[in-house]
């Protein structure tokens, strides 16, 4: 089969439910284009910008907490001008202020920017797409979906500006101190609306992941088999399964904690003594169950964030290399296995907490188990480049880099995996280094991945390579920059969650890497804004997409016109013949999924 009967055949397949469900043309309004939009594009669109707003605060908040970290004898007067007297006195960062910036910036990063972000960006703006349906299975509870998200951000941003000072207990926001209003000024009204926020975003999590599920299972084109959904759909439809069964146990627990702080209840309360108070009147409470609700959505959202980039990063490698993905059972296995024990681990989180040895036991060998179906996608990852005719695209770079930081931050999970080990390196920075890396850092490069190769599609024109390329380096030299010292700060024993380790005079040794870490935090937030400024330019200025098919790829997506309307083919939709990686097959560089098999063509 010629390349030119590959690229043009689509244009004479005939469609699988397009008869009965046409190509909209009603009138729009801006509102109803841009605004209240049930256009699955649009609705990524806003989950994107949205998110990248919470990044861009998120990332500020890292930037003025590690000021405090790195130069905590050093004042800087003009933050005062900027932030007020609550925030910064005498030119330092207060102790509330730092506790509340650490708090807000892992609430938003992992939640806000990294799974609705994530997810609510590209399972939107994928799943009809690449599944070949008109749009999800209901736009309306998709539009919903994202407002809730949107009320969510607006009742977070502002907690952070009550009287009594935002929720500063920890993101994960343990018990007592979160439950007990009276514990310090950030348990207060700051607290109450950061519980109503996360009620917020987890209702729109699950009207999200009911919305992915239903149109993955009900909506396939004709030809759509399972077996050749592309990786992408099977990473986000696990998310929207792990998501639907597990956040509900964190809006119980949520729900507890709102009856503690509010109603004089003991779920989480015991007759413990405080400071100022005097012993508690609560009686049979255990802060405990708090952790294991928390962390029973807590580990599954370690995955509800590092799945969709796993499918993306396995599509845009395939894509670059011009090679089939070697092994698609396998990870489509190897993504059921982490699925499923992504449920069975959350105790590892909890090794501190005076846990039964013998469950602890069995908690590690689920957890070392985990490491085999992850082993599995990085060693077809690995292969499915080896020997590859590699196009390295800025998304090929931050996809590469992906499984870099997922291989290098995976390794270090082992020794906090081991129960022994974990009671030592716990509450070190050893912690902090281990999920910045595997989940942190690795998930934000397969966004980066997904939005610059996607960004032709969505918006019609390209965004600017060099600038990209810029961006890719300067980003992952400086993530190793950050994060990799702090792996030898907690084996030394320097405890996270503190203030200022100036006064500790077994920790002053590592006083100039604390410096060096901050100015690299700042270097690297400088150029995600640089990032934005491109991202942005680009939308309306960048160079226009001309070809229907810029990177030669497989995939539905591609069949659509280069700015597709709501309904997506104005025409029938396309019906698949093949998997998604028909990549150098006999003698063709790659064929589309819409293109009938050929006579003398090689089955796959």
């Amino acid at each position: 089969m010629s390349n030119e009967s590959v690229l043009h055949s689509h244009a004479e397949v005939h469609a699988a439910h397009g008869d009965h469900h046409e190509q909209h043309h009603h009138h729009e309004t801006f509102l109803t284009k841009y605004v209240f939009s049930q256009d699955h594009k649009m609705i990524a669109k806003q989950f994107l910008i949205t998110g990248m707003v919470w990044a861009v605060l998120g990332g500020l908040m890292s930037v003025l907490f590690r000021l405090q970290l790195g130069y905590p004898d050093s004042h800087f007067y003009w933050l005062e001008d900027i932030l007020g007297k609550w925030w910064v006195k005498d030119g330092r960062i207060t102790p509330e202020a730092y506790y509340a910036l650490v708090t807000t910036h892992g609430t938003v990063l992992v939640f806000f920017v990294l799974t609705a972000g994530l997810s609510g960006t590209f399972a939107n703006f994928l799943i009809p797409l690449q599944i070949g349906a008109r749009d999800m299975a209901s736009p309306f509870m998709n539009m919903l979906s994202y407002w809730f998200f949107f009320a969510a951000s607006c009742v977070m941003l502002s907690s952070m500006f009550v009287e009594t000072g935002p929720f500063s207990g920890g993101w994960t926001a343990y018990p007592p101190l979160s439950a007990l209003g009276s514990a310090s000024p950030g348990s207060k009204t700051g607290m109450d609306l950061w519980i109503v926020a996360m009620a917020l975003f987890v209702v729109s999590s699950l009207l999200g992941g009911l919305n992915y599920i239903a149109t993955v299972l009900n909506m396939r084109t004709k030809g759509m088999s399972m077996t050749r959904l592309p990786l992408t759909i099977w990473a986000l439809f696990f998310t929207a399964v792990l998501g639907v069964l597990s956040f509900p146990v964190l809006l119980s627990g949520f729900i507890l904690l709102i009856f503690d702080r509010n109603f004089g209840t003991s779920f989480y309360l015991s007759d413990i003594f405080v400071n100022g108070v005097g012993a508690l009147p609560n009686e049979g409470g255990s802060a405990i169950l708090f952790q294991h609700l928390f962390w029973f959505l807590g580990h599954p959202e370690v995955y509800i964030i590092l799945l969709p980039a796993m499918g993306m990063v396995s599509e845009i490698l395939s894509t670059n290399a011009r090679k089939p993905i070697f092994g698609y059972i396998a990870m489509v296995g190897s993504m059921f296995a982490i699925a499923v024990l992504a449920f069975l681990v959350w105790a590892h989180h909890m090794f501190v907490t005076g846990l039964n040895p013998f469950l602890g036991s069995v908690f590690v060998l689920l957890t070392l188990l985990i490491a085999v179906p992850s082993a599995i996608k990085v060693f077809n990852w690995l292969t499915t480049l080896w020997k590859g005719n590699i196009r390295f695209t800025p998304a090929m770079l931050f996809a590469i880099g992906f499984v870099s930081l997922f291989i290098s931050g995976g390794l270090t999970g082992i020794y906090l995996g081991n129960s022994a080990l974990d009671i030592h390196l716990h509450d070190t920075y050893f912690v902090i280094a281990h999920f910045h890396i595997v989940m942190g850092v690795a998930s934000m490069f397969g966004m980066f991945a997904g939005i610059y190769h996607w960004f032709p599609k969505m918006y019609g024109r390209h965004i600017n390579n060099t600038m990209g390329y810029i961006h890719f380096w300067v980003t992952i030299i400086g993530a190793y920059m950050i994060f990799w010292p702090m792996h030898y700060e907690g084996l030394a024993g320097m405890p996270r969650r503190y203030y200022d380790y100036s006064i500790w005079e077994s920790f002053k040794q590592f006083s100039e890497l604390n410096k060096f870490i901050s100015t690299v935090a700042m270097v690297v937030f400088a150029t995600q804004i640089l990032f934005l400024s491109n991202f942005f330019y680009s939308i309306f200025k960048g160079r226009k997409v001309t070809v229907q098919n810029p990177w030669d790829s497989n995939t539905l997506e591609w069949t659509t016109p280069i700015r597709p309307g709501h309904g997506n083919w104005p025409g029938e939709i396309p019906e698949v013949h093949r998997w998604a990686y028909d990549y150098g097959k006999d003698g063709v560089d790659f064929i589309p999924q819409n293109v009938p098999v050929g006579e003398n063509e090689s089955h796959h």
